[in-house]
Formats: structure tokens, C-alpha cells, sequence
């Protein structure tokens, strides 16, 4: 933590960390705690001298103290929050002009061509490391690389991202169900479509990305990187009418809204049944028996007093059970941004 906040390395970190811990130490002794070579302690010891966080002691100056904690690191931390509250008014200042700049966008300058699946990659994953309040996620094969999921730091800012996924990716394309779960458990909110129109990928309503499909080469795989535009704002028209027909997907009993479900792989089953799978392909995807997966329909029905699927559909439907308002993980996504541009 010293080390990540206060921008000491680990070793000056863990030499202070033990220095506080005793009343004194000379170069050696502490060399010898901390196990670390005595000329690279002396050059730590020196360091945090000049850091304010290690004093000569009064009585003999062969041996070193520790500066007072909450004195001595409160000091470096107002001055790292100093430095911090600089660069956001730089940061402020660039994105000011960056705003400006891209309101006097000409025609061509609107949309660029990106070329080939690695600059794809590359552009996506910065334009999504730098989200700050939404990312909208429009996901449909042919896949061109197997992906992976998005880097925590995104999840952690508060990123809110949304996700509608074709159901075709569902039978043994990627993203896979266990996948879903995850990203669902780390606060992304997904929705199924029966088949989506494009790929698509939004970052705060300011950029879009928009793979070509043309073929699934990733020597020929290309993209259009969408600036603020009339074309922008269709797209995430789009997107909102997308995710209003999907359905809801939940991977635990307590997203649902008083469905006669008693456990996560129940509301996993109701979920996938109401995205449309059939039985065998639920079974396939939750890795159990075909024999459950219909015990449990059964009892839905039975529960609803209802015939078939497609009235059980109607009264889920009707009573909302997948209806949680915003989808019970509500948060950032865990599907790296190249699913709909690169893979």
C-alpha cells in the first residue's frame, strides 16, 4: 500500500515498515531484518532521509530512526494528492481541448478505418481503459481470436456496462456461459437476444466502434472508429432499442423478483429458458442432466399454473421475474472490449 500510494518502492516500503517497528538500527542491523544486502540498505536508509521518513538518532548518529508515521506519511500523502489534483486539471484541461478540436470535425474525419485485428485490439482496449461512466456492448459471432476478460480496473472505477449478447454465441462460441457467470458476478449487466444486427462497441457516448464483417480473416479484419456525430447518436439509438427487446439474464436466485425458484442453478435454468434455449442445450450449458433441467421446467410450470413454455414465458413476463430494474450486478464489464471488434 506504501509503496502503490505514497510512490515508494517495495523495498523502501518494507525497510521503513520495519525500522517503525524497532527503537533504532544501524545500517547493518536493519540490513539483516529486512534481509537485504548492507551497501543497497544504506542507499534505502539515505533515501528515506531525504523522504523526511528516517532521521539520524540524537544519541548516536550510527543509528537511524523512524520518522513519525502519521506526521511523516500524511505529509508525503497531502503532496501526492497535490500532484494528483494537478494532473486532473491538466487531464481537464487536454479533454476541454480535445472536445473542442472534435466539434470542428470535418465530414472525413468523423469516422476512421482501423486496420487489421491487432490495431484493433490495441484501440479498443485504450478507448475502454479510459471509460468513465458507460460502456455499450453489442456481441454476435464469427469471433476472430478467442478474447479475454477486460481489465479489473475498469470494474472498480464504477463503469457501468451493458451488454447484449446473440444467443448463437451460447452454443460453444465465446463469450461461454461460465464466462457470463463471472462477468454477472463482477457487476456487468447482460441481456440475450435472439441475433443482434451488428457489432458494436460505445464508450460514454463519445466513441463507437463498429467491426466490418467482411470476412473472419484477421489479416482483412477491419473497423470504423465513430467520433461524436448524428451517425454516433443513431447507433446509440440503436443500441437502447437492442437492449429494451432483450432479455433480461440473471445467475443467481436473489436477481429475481418473486420467481418460485429456490437456488442459483434454478434461476440459471429459468434464465436460459426464457432466452429460448431448449432443454438439452440448458443441460449442455449448466454442465448437468437433461432429466433436471426438466424436473425443474416442470416445477415452474406446475408453480405458475401454466401448460407450456411459452405461457410460463408470458406470466414470468407479466410478474416480472427477471425484471430487477437495473440488472441485479449493475456495474462494469468483465468481456474485454476486442469480443465485438477482434475476435
Amino acid at each position: 500500500m506504501l509503496s502503490d500510494v505514497l510512490g515508494l518502492t517495495p523495498e523502501e516500503a518494507d525497510t521503513y515498515r520495519t525500522l517503525v517497528s524497532v527503537v533504532s538500527a544501524t545500517p547493518a542491523g536493519l540490513a539483516e531484518l529486512v534481509g537485504c544486502d548492507v551497501r543497497r540498505t544504506v542507499g534505502i536508509l539515505s533515501r528515506l532521509e531525504g523522504r523526511g521518513l528516517a532521521a539520524r538518532s540524537l544519541g548516536d548518529a550510527t543509528r537511524f530512526v523512524a520518522s513519525p508515521p502519521a506526521s511523516a506519511l500524511r505529509a508525503l500523502l497531502v503532496q501526492r494528492q497535490n500532484e494528483l489534483n494537478l494532473a486532473e486539471l491538466e487531464l481537464d484541461s487536454l479533454d476541454e481541448i480535445y472536445r473542442a478540436a472534435t466539434r470542428g470535425r470535418g465530414t472525413v474525419e468523423v469516422v476512421e478505418v482501423i486496420h487489421g485485428s491487432e490495431a484493433i485490439r490495441e484501440r479498443v482496449g485504450r478507448i475502454q481503459l479510459g471509460a468513465r461512466e458507460e460502456i455499450m456492448n453489442l456481441v454476435k459471432p464469427p469471433f476472430f481470436s478467442s478474447g479475454n476478460m477486460t481489465d479489473g480496473a475498469t470494474i472498480e472505477r464504477g463503469v457501468r456496462y451493458r451488454v447484449v449478447v446473440e444467443r448463437g454465441t451460447l452454443d460453444g462460441q465465446a463469450p461461454s456461459f461460465d464466462e457470463i457467470i463471472e462477468a454477472r458476478a463482477a457487476g456487468e449487466e447482460v441481456r440475450i437476444a435472439d441475433a443482434v444486427p451488428l457489432k458494436l462497441f460505445i464508450v460514454d457516448s463519445e466513441l463507437a466502434i463498429v467491426p466490418l464483417l467482411g470476412s473472419a480473416s484477421t489479416a482483412k479484419a477491419g473497423a470504423l472508429l465513430v467520433h461524436e456525430s448524428s451517425l454516433l447518436d443513431a447507433l446509440i439509438a440503436l443500441f437502447e432499442s437492442e437492449w429494451e427487446k432483450a432479455t433480461q439474464f440473471v445467475t443467481s436466485v436473489g436477481a429475481l423478483r418473486n420467481a418460485p425458484v429456490v437456488d442459483d442453478l434454478g434461476a440459471q435454468i429459468l434464465s436460459l429458458l426464457l432466452t429460448g434455449l431448449t432443454d438439452q442445450a440448458i443441460a449442455t450449458q449448466l454442465r448437468t442432466s437433461l432429466r433436471t433441467v426438466q424436473r425443474r421446467i416442470r416445477h415452474l410450470m406446475d408453480s405458475a399454473n401454466v401448460q407450456n413454455r411459452m405461457q410460463l414465458g408470458f406470466h414470468a413476463a407479466r410478474l416480472g421475474w427477471l425484471d430487477d430494474g437495473r440488472d441485479d450486478a449493475g456495474g462494469a464489464s468483465r468481456f474485454n472490449a476486442v469480443s465485438p471488434a477482434a475476435r
